[in-house]
């Protein structure tokens, strides 16, 4: 965990099999209820270039040979930028070298944004419990031993759980590229949580498999290609979904 010049405070992640690590940072909403629109747009814009510039000096300070061409890429004449590949997944451009994926998730107050330190794909999310109360579907969006299991995580609060879950599967599609007219919730199986609780932040680390119409769209998710990483945050869940990204032939 790291802090930026103006407080801005950057963590770290790791995840199994090596991969990442992973940067994510949050910034709050700034007010604008008394605004235009087009002033409250430029805020967001604004936010989310901080937590982009940050998250990307704090990966260069890895001096990854990853990014090495984009390290030397001068800043001024080819300014960061975010753009999308053929399924909608972001990722960072710098001139013509291409960054790192990126993810962003609002929630809680605020907006948040993860930076990938591999060449994997990304998907970020966080999810409240205050979004998931007695009468909400449950059984139309997770299956009955995905709940089970995050219960016991969760104390027996199927609010906590949910958020959890739910953080989860919408991790995931952003990683994939897609969302969920395109996937079934309950084509996504969150397994149990491998090794525990994670160090000391109470996270956990979730192996996710795909099936039926997803598994279709994405053979990638075969295997154990698909991992999240879940921490706690103030009645919230924050997931990061982590995907190795293979060619494809269509980037």
């Amino acid at each position: 965990m790291a802090k930026d010049c103006q407080g801005l405070t950057v963590h770290a992640v790791s995840f199994v099999h090596r991969r990442g690590p992973v940067f994510y940072a949050s910034l709050p909403y700034r007010p604008c209820a008394t605004e235009t629109l087009k002033r409250c747009r430029t805020n967001g814009a604004g936010d989310k270039h901080r937590l982009i510039s940050t998250l990307w000096d704090h990966l260069m300070a890895m001096e990854s040979p990853l990014w090495k061409p984009c390290q030397s890429s001068n800043r001024t004449a080819f300014p960061i930028q975010v753009v999308r590949d053929l399924f909608g997944r972001p990722h960072l451009l710098f001139g013509e070298y291409r960054g790192p994926a990126i993810s962003f998730s609002e929630g809680g107050g605020k907006v948040w944004a993860a930076l990938c330190g591999d060449e994997s794909d990304i998907g970020i999310d966080v999810a409240g419990s205050d979004e998931f109360q007695r009468e909400y579907p449950f059984h139309l969006v997770f299956h009955a031993e995905e709940l089970q299991h995050t219960l016991r995580l969760a104390g027996g609060n199927v609010e906590q759980a949910s958020a959890l879950l739910w953080s989860i599967k919408e991790a995931v599609v952003k990683a994939l590229g897609c969302a969920f007219h395109l996937v079934d919730p309950r084509q996504i199986t969150v397994y149990p949580s491998v090794g525990g609780v994670v160090e000391a932040d109470g996270g956990y680390v979730f192996p996710v498999g795909l099936s039926g119409k997803a598994l279709a769209r994405f053979p990638i998710g075969a295997g154990e290609s698909l991992w999240v990483r879940s921490l706690p945050q103030v009645k919230m869940w924050l997931s990061i979904a982590l995907l190795n990204r293979r060619p494809t032939g269509h980037e």
